[in-house]
């Protein structure tokens, strides 16, 4: 992809407002069905993101809807960003067979730690990078080579965690990394939410040191406060009960980010009844118009 991302994400569609689903997640009793939502509610199922892990490819569902054409994106959940080995040829061919199945219109994940060691079914796990200017330079080649070798745009998304190490704002460092990769950002508003909240920050705290305008998607979701043994942390357990700390992040990044072309509310595993108060909730919190003829 040639020139810098300033320039390509011009030709980014804008996909509105979508949902979240991984393999196997309507099997669930009680889950949501992402084509019932679209057929009850167009606006809020623009597109569907599909969370893969190449090991499991597709399930019936989002196989269902990429054959539809219905938009869509690939949501990696099995890349260590920083480790070379991770993108070798036989996961990158899958990865690519995946991705002609779904045409999404980029690829998007969490840039941490899904996985220590080789990666196994065992040894699954998803943790925040070590915020330090060291994981900036590994983060950003890993960036550069899957877009290489998908031939799509990877925008880094902030993990989740209830401890985050390092010296850097979670905020700086995703700056850093965005500009390193020449990427665009995903920007997890409940991630962010429980991240401000463990460091003992302002929900906006950081907030100026982002460059939005690279900022193309965000994601909503509820979570829970839970105590153990006295330590207060937040499980994001992408329910109905969006926390208040996350709307004032939203709201401030709906703002701020002019390139914005989607907004993916996680809610994949309650009734469709229960997950229409946040989608009209997150709608209209967007700009008059926004939603006019996305997903289509």
């Amino acid at each position: 992809m040639r020139g810098s991302f300033l320039d390509r994400v011009g030709a980014l569609p804008r996909l509105g407002l979508g949902v979240s689903t991984e393999y196997g997640a309507r099997r669930q009793d009680g889950a949501l069905d992402p084509a019932a939502l679209r057929a009850r509610a167009p606006a809020y199922a623009g597109f569907l993101e599909v969370g893969v892990e190449v090991v499991k490819g597709l399930d019936a569902d989002a196989s269902a809807w990429a054959a539809a054409g219905w938009p869509t994106t690939y949501h990696f959940l099995d890349v260590n960003l920083d480790e070379p080995e991770d993108l070798e040829e036989s996961w990158s061919a899958e990865a690519r067979a995946i991705a002609a199945a779904l045409r999404p219109a980029w690829v998007c994940g969490d840039a941490g730690l899904w996985h220590f060691g080789a990666r196994d079914r065992g040894q699954m796990l998803l943790l925040p990078p070590v915020l330090v200017k060291a994981s900036i330079g590994p983060m950003a080649a890993g960036i550069r080579a899957l877009r290489a070798a998908l031939g799509l745009e990877v925008l880094p998304e902030n993990p989740p965690g209830s401890v985050f190490l390092g010296d850097m704002h979670l905020l700086e460092f995703f700056a850093a990394l965005a500009e390193s990769a020449d990427t665009g950002l995903l920007i997890d508003c409940a991630h962010l939410a429980i991240y401000q909240r463990v460091m003992g920050f302002d929900p906006l705290t950081g907030f100026d040191s982002l460059p939005w305008e690279r900022v193309v998607e965000l994601h909503v979701a509820g979570g829970s406060v839970l105590t153990h043994e006295g330590l207060a942390m937040v499980d994001d357990d992408h329910g109905t009960a969006v926390l208040p700390d996350t709307w004032v992040i939203v709201e401030a990044a709906i703002a701020r980010a002019q390139n914005l072309r989607a907004v993916v509310v996680e809610c994949e595993r309650n009734p469709l009844e229960a997950t229409l108060p946040i989608f009209a909730a997150v709608a209209e919190r967007l700009p008059q118009g926004w939603l006019a003829g996305a997903g289509e």
